[in-house]
C-alpha cells in the first residue's frame, strides 16, 4: 500500500476550513491543540484507510478531522458515541456537510466493537476508566492499520503499552505525540517494509521535517489564504 500525499493534503487543509467554518459560526468550540486535527485527518487520509472507528463521548474537531479523510478515501467514519448527544453529534456533522461520511451508533462499544473487522484507522478517547479494553479489542487489518489513543494522561500507555503480538510477522511501533493531554499513534503493519512505504523511519534514520506551501481560497470572504502544510511523517522508537 502506498501513500497518498494528494489525499493528506487534501484531508488537512478541508479539516483546517471546516474546524475554523464551526469555530466562526458557533463561536465556542475552540480547538485544544492547534494541528493536532490536521494531522489525525491526513494521516487517516494519507493510508487510504476505508473503515474509520471513533469510540468518543460527544462529536469533536476529531470527529470532523475523520470525517474528512473518510471523504477523501471514499471511506466510512463509525462513530460510537452515548445517546444523549446523538442528536447534537448529527447536527455538527450535518452542518459540516459530511453526513454521507458517518456512521453513528449508541450502543455499548465494548459489545459494538468486536462486530468491526479489519479495522483500518481508529481513535479511542482514553477519559473512559475502560479504554485499555476498548483498545484490545480493536480488531485492526494486519497488513496495515493505525491506532490513535487520544487524552492519556500522565504515564497512561495506549494501544502500545498493551498489544500482544500474536504473528511475529507483524510490527507493532507507537509514539506518543505531544498533543492535547497526550495522544498515542501505533502502527501496525504485517513488515517493516509497509512501515517504510508509508515514510515511517526509527530515530536512527531521522531527517528534518518537510512541509509545503499551500494557498487555499476562501470563497466566502474573497481571500486567499497561504499554509504551510506539513508533510506528516511518524517517527517510531
Amino acid at each position: 500500500m502506498d501513500w497518498s500525499a494528494t489525499c493528506a493534503t487534501r484531508a488537512y487543509l478541508d479539516t483546517l476550513q471546516l474546524c475554523n467554518n464551526h469555530k466562526r459560526q458557533y463561536g465556542f468550540w475552540r480547538v485544544q491543540e492547534p494541528g493536532s486535527n490536521e494531522f489525525v485527518s491526513a494521516l487517516a487520509a494519507g493510508m487510504k484507510a476505508k473503515l474509520i472507528v471513533e469510540v468518543t463521548s460527544h462529536a469533536s474537531p476529531l470527529t470532523i478531522a475523520l470525517a474528512a479523510a473518510a471523504r477523501q478515501t471514499g471511506g466510512k467514519l463509525v462513530c460510537i458515541l452515548p445517546e444523549p448527544v446523538l442528536d447534537e453529534s448529527k447536527e455538527v456533522i450535518k452542518n459540516s456537510g459530511l453526513k454521507d461520511q458517518v456512521e453513528f451508533r449508541t450502543e455499548d462499544p465494548i459489545k459494538l466493537l468486536p462486530y468491526y473487522e479489519n479495522i483500518d484507522f481508529s481513535l479511542v478517547d482514553c477519559r473512559d476508566e475502560s479504554y485499555a479494553r476498548l483498545l484490545n479489542l480493536l480488531d485492526v487489518n494486519p497488513t496495515r492499520s493505525v491506532v490513535v489513543a487520544n487524552n492519556l494522561v500522565g504515564d497512561a500507555k495506549g494501544l502500545g503499552g498493551y498489544v500482544r503480538k500474536k504473528d511475529e510477522k507483524v510490527a507493532v511501533r507507537s509514539v506518543k505525540h505531544p498533543m492535547g493531554k497526550g495522544m498515542e499513534v501505533t502502527m501496525i503493519s504485517k513488515n517493516d517494509e509497509t512501515v517504510k512505504r508509508l515514510g515511517i523511519r526509527s530515530h536512527h534514520s531521522r531527517k528534518r521535517n518537510k512541509s509545503k506551501w499551500v494557498a487555499k481560497f476562501d470563497e466566502e470572504s474573497g481571500e486567499e489564504h497561504i499554509f504551510r502544510v506539513p508533510l506528516v511523517d511518524l517517527f517510531w522508537n
